[in-house]
């Protein structure tokens, strides 16, 4: 049996600061998945996107979303939190300027960047234990239980 925070830990081991992950949204039963870079704080997952894509213009319609990373799966909520330069902190930027600086050299000025927050929800991990025993790992962050399931 795991508790909540050592599952966390674990999800959080795996993620690391910052990753590119594949976001998942559905709008219409027309679903859509593309990767974003993202950087973790929080608690949460955050990203920025220009707020004239399809994707975005499909987050505005239907906030639920799922993101995946090498085994990580997570389903959140997602929230416009406005223009990147208006965080309060600058904490995204500056975290995006650190490990993604291609990039944010190249975007970061643009007026319809916004930044976008995933809450989790709901996270599956696929892992494997010292002894190679592939195992599920499901955390629920609303009832802050965790299921762990081993897979044959």
């Amino acid at each position: 049996m795991m508790e909540f925070n050592e599952a966390k830990k674990l999800m959080d081991q795996k993620l690391g600061e910052w990753k590119i992950m594949a976001l998942a949204s559905c709008v219409d039963n027309y679903p859509m998945v593309r990767n974003v870079s993202c950087i973790f704080y929080n608690d949460k997952i955050y990203f920025k996107t220009d707020k004239n894509f399809r994707k975005t213009q499909q987050l505005f319609q239907n906030n639920r979303v799922a993101m995946c990373f090498n085994g990580v799966q997570v389903e959140g909520i997602a929230k416009n939190l406005g223009l990147v330069v208006d965080e309060e902190g600058r904490v995204f930027e500056k975290k995006y300027k650190e490990y993604l600086w291609q990039s944010y050299n190249a975007y970061s000025h643009v007026d319809t960047e916004i930044l976008i927050e995933v809450t989790p929800q709901f996270v599956e991990i696929w892992d494997e234990d010292e002894n190679r025993n592939a195992f599920q790992l499901f955390i629920d962050f609303n009832t802050k239980e965790v299921t762990y399931k081993p897979y044959d």
